[in-house]
Parts: structure tokens; sequence; C-alpha cells
């Protein structure tokens, strides 16, 4: 019975860039990223049998013809830039099932197939490999659980609601009350993570809210003040709900069998090899096939 990761590989190619060595091929191109993400993916490779991985083709998506201020691709550094397609070229060379989101986002993709897998009684288990918040809103229970391999920590729905202070199913409605700068959401003024996860612990979603007065056992801060924003801005907060909320119908073609490895395309890491001119890449790739579980 498998345990299924899913992958953030956007956020690896980021951390990555801006925390692993820099790294320059003969002809100039950067590839330090696109080396560091190979690396991290093969230790994960270590203890996973079923994954997939999905990446930010491009930073824009649907979500950007609903609002104006939503985050796009500006000021990306070009080095980084660059490295977009590499990283996707990498990650099917390594054999991986790899989602490339244009339309949707890398995390509408990973919330997709973490709720598929998450119905197949096969599945033990359904690891969500990111520290993005977004992501914590598919938490259920300890079935699926999302995974920081940074911080070698774990949020299962309990961890959520430690650290949020609210069910998964309520981090769209807070983060749309709060605002998350990360992806251009400004929020609704005066909300901060205490007062939003107040009124969501006690209502569950935005829409359920009164326009007030809220009951004093909230004990809330300001309270007549914040009811009178969220009164006034309800369509503005609705349309963020909609931006943070997470998409499960993403149309990927791959069930929970598909996401088996079955070791690398040879061809296809043989010239990533030679692209990221590392001499030793297609012997580790093919070291770690060899000793995984699922060699036969």
């Amino acid at each position: 019975m498998p345990v299924v990761h899913v992958v953030d590989g956007t956020f690896e190619l980021f951390r990555c860039f801006f925390g692993a060595p820099p790294r320059q091929t003969a002809a100039g191109l950067e590839v330090g990223a696109t080396r560091g993400v190979v690396s991290t993916l093969l230790s994960l490779l270590k203890e996973a049998t079923h994954v997939g991985v999905a990446f930010d083709t491009v930073i824009e998506s649907f979500r950007n013809d609903l609002f104006d201020g939503y985050k796009t691709g500006a000021g990306i550094d070009e080095n980084l830039a660059r490295q977009f397609p590499l990283v996707e070229e990498a990650s099917r060379a390594l054999g991986l099932v790899t989602w490339s989101m244009i339309e949707f986002e890398c995390d509408d993709a990973l919330a997709t197939m973490a709720v598929r897998a998450a119905a197949d009684v096969d599945v033990t288990q359904v690891r969500v490999c990111s520290p993005d918040k977004d992501l914590t809103q598919v938490v259920q229970g300890t079935r699926i659980v999302c995974v920081d391999r940074i911080r070698k920590s774990t949020l299962d729905e309990d961890g959520v609601v430690a650290k949020f202070g609210v069910k998964p199913a309520s981090i769209p409605d807070l983060l749309a009350l709060v605002g998350d700068d990360a992806d251009g959401v400004p929020g609704l003024p005066g909300f901060g993570m205490k007062s939003a996860a107040t009124l969501l612990s006690r209502y569950g979603h935005l829409e359920a809210i009164p326009d007030g007065p809220w009951p004093k056992e909230l004990k809330l801060r300001g309270a007549d003040g914040l009811a009178a924003t969220l009164a006034a801005h309800r369509q503005e907060a609705a349309l963020y709900k909609r931006l943070t909320t997470l998409r499960t119908d993403v149309p990927l073609a791959e069930q929970v069998p598909d996401l088996r490895w079955r070791g690398p395309d040879d061809a296809a890491l043989a010239a990533l090899a030679a692209r990221l001119e590392d001499d030793g890449l297609v012997e580790r790739v093919q070291k770690a096939w060899r000793e995984h579980p699922n060699h036969a």
C-alpha cells in the first residue's frame, strides 16, 4: 500500500536558487538551482515510491484574469527564469511524473492529486511536500499531510489547527481576510491572524459570518470596526477567497499507479547530464534506481 508524495517543484527551484551554490556551464548558463533540485529529488527517492512533481511553467494563471494585483513573473531574476524549462526537463529525465502548469498553478495540481490519491483505498497516506500555507487547506486528518522537508516537520489536521487556529477547510477564508503577500492577495484592512482565526473558528467560512454585532464572548478587539469593514467589503473578500481556494479538478491524466517510480529515462538523463556539465549525474541516478525498492 503506497505512500504518495506530491512535490512543489516551483518551491524547490526557488529554494535551490537562493540556497544552493551557483554553477555556470562553460557557455555561461546558470544551472546551480537545477542541479540542486535534482539532488533534493534524489534524496526524496530514498524513501518515496510514488511521486509526482508540479511546476509553474509560467507564473501567471487563470487567477490573473480575476484580479490585476495577483502575482506575476515580473522581477524574477533572469538566471532563475531561464531554469524553469530546464528543471522540468530534469524532473522528467529522472523518470518522475511531471506536471507543467500554465492555466492552473502548481498548487492546484498538487491539491488535485492529493485529493485523488486520498480517495484511493490502496493509498496509506498522501504527503504534500511544500511549506506553502495555501496547501494546508487540503489536509485531511492524518491521511493528507503537508511536509516541510527543510524543517523536517509535518502538519496533519491537528497541526493545522494548532498553527493557524482554524481547520483546513477554513484556510482559504483565513487568507482572504488577512491577505497573502506571496500571491498578491491584499486581504481586508484591520484583520490579523488572531481576529480572523477567532471568527472562522466560530463560523467556519466567510459566508457564515454575520455583519454584526458579533457576540461579545468572541472577545475581539475592535470588533465593531472589523464588522463594518467586512460588511463593506464582502465582494472583495469573496474574490480573495476565490483566489486563495485551490482547484482540485485540474485535468491530470495520472492515477496513483502511474506515480510509481520506474527509474530514469536513460537517454534524457544522459542529455541532461551533458547540459548541466555534471559528469557524475548518470551514475548517481542509476545507483539510486538500483537501490530503490521499486527496482526489480
